[in-house]
């Protein structure tokens, strides 16, 4: 049997942890923007708690996914499941998400922010209507970067039950299997590379080109 065996004759089983797989990382991409932008935005304007949020997130990027899934499944409420696979890769996306965020916002030229508090523009006004802007191209590099790291963390998920592309990869280490270990690996490398496409083709439609040629110079 070969690998193109293999998907063929569990097509069916292996669309159904792609699914899985792909829900997992879209559920968790969607929480990470709400929670993460917001947070990014908020501590831009603050360089001592800049430093202390972009520190704890650099200590839980730290931890082995395996430990921290074991860790959160052991808390009640949680347990096995998607709740905690969310959890934990929530927190993975912390780092690279808030540290692009605050970093490109605090980046802009201070003369640009200068002429709009000349134009009376309010600190949030400033924040929302020049900085964000011209901070999107960076901001976007951290979510691409966000999305292909968690659609390969979230096969760590299958330790605490989740049903996805990570079941193939240690069920073919277990059974010594290495179709299955290479279909399992091969499938959620196509998904890291169809959605980090996905994310180019989005960023040249909602970036103007002259921002991303200025990001590509910095």
């Amino acid at each position: 049997m070969n690998v193109a065996f293999f998907l063929h004759d569990n097509a069916g089983l292996v669309l159904e942890y792609t699914v899985n797989h792909i829900s997992l990382v879209a559920t968790t991409l969607i929480l990470s923007l709400a929670l993460w932008i917001s947070i990014g935005l908020a501590i831009s304007r603050n360089k001592r708690l800049d430093s202390v949020v972009v520190g704890i997130g650099n200590i839980i990027f730290c931890i082995p996914s395996i430990s921290l899934f074991g860790l959160f499944m052991a808390v009640s409420g949680l347990g096995l499941g998607r709740r905690t696979a969310l959890l934990v890769l929530v927190l993975y996306a912390m780092m690279p998400i808030v540290r692009s965020v605050s970093a490109a916002v605090r980046a802009v030229d201070a003369a640009v922010v200068e002429v709009g508090r000349g134009m009376g523009m309010t600190g949030w006004q400033i924040l929302f209507r020049i900085q964000l802007p011209m901070a999107w191209p960076s901001v976007f590099a951290g979510i691409r970067v966000t999305v292909v790291l968690i659609t390969g963390i979230a096969t760590m998920a299958t330790f605490i039950g989740e049903k996805n592309l990570g079941r193939l990869i240690h069920q073919g280490i277990t059974r010594g299997n290495a179709d299955m270990i290479i279909a399992g690996a091969l499938v959620v490398s196509l998904i890291a590379l169809l959605l980090d496409f996905t994310m180019g083709r989005i960023e040249k439609r909602i970036i103007s080109p002259g921002l991303r040629y200025q990001a590509g110079k910095e």
